[in-house]
């Protein structure tokens, strides 16, 4: 048979508190969003959800309201939306440079295939008459 530990009412609420007061701030330990949600104050405060609506539902409303009467995003809220905003700005310019780069490759492609044809064809011979063989390069004289 187990022995359940009692519950400790006090600590129970200052951790709600505690963890309502850093999410307000935008500082949050254990939550990832950081968002004003009764979700992340329990993940923030580490209590399951059935003990706090059972015996804490006053201070999940008090936390309600002052999220609610807030009127700003929290700190870390807004420095991910500023990050996300720039992140995508820079994915956009990184995806219009290699649309660029595409095509620039593209066109080197087909020029070097043309180009090659027309060695293969000087090279044989049966080229168009207009192709003329240059002289081999020359080397310089050694000093």
């Amino acid at each position: 048979m187990t022995t359940r530990r009692p519950r400790d009412l006090g600590a129970e609420r200052s951790a709600l508190r505690a963890a309502a007061d850093r999410l307000l701030e935008g500082a949050p330990l254990r939550s990832e969003s950081g968002r004003l949600t009764v979700t992340e104050l329990l993940r923030e405060s580490g209590l399951r959800r059935d003990v706090v609506y059972s015996t804490h539902k006053d201070l999940v409303e008090e936390f309600q309201a002052r999220a609610r009467a807030q009127q700003h995003t929290p700190v870390l809220a807004q420095s991910l939306a500023d990050e996300n905003t720039q992140l995508k700005q820079k994915l956009t310019d990184a995806m219009s440079a290699l649309a660029k780069e595409r095509e620039v490759t593209a066109t080197l492609r087909r020029l070097v295939a043309e180009l090659d044809l027309e060695l293969h064809a000087a090279r044989e011979g049966s080229g168009p008459a207009r192709v003329t063989s240059l002289p081999a390069r020359r080397q310089p004289p050694r000093k």
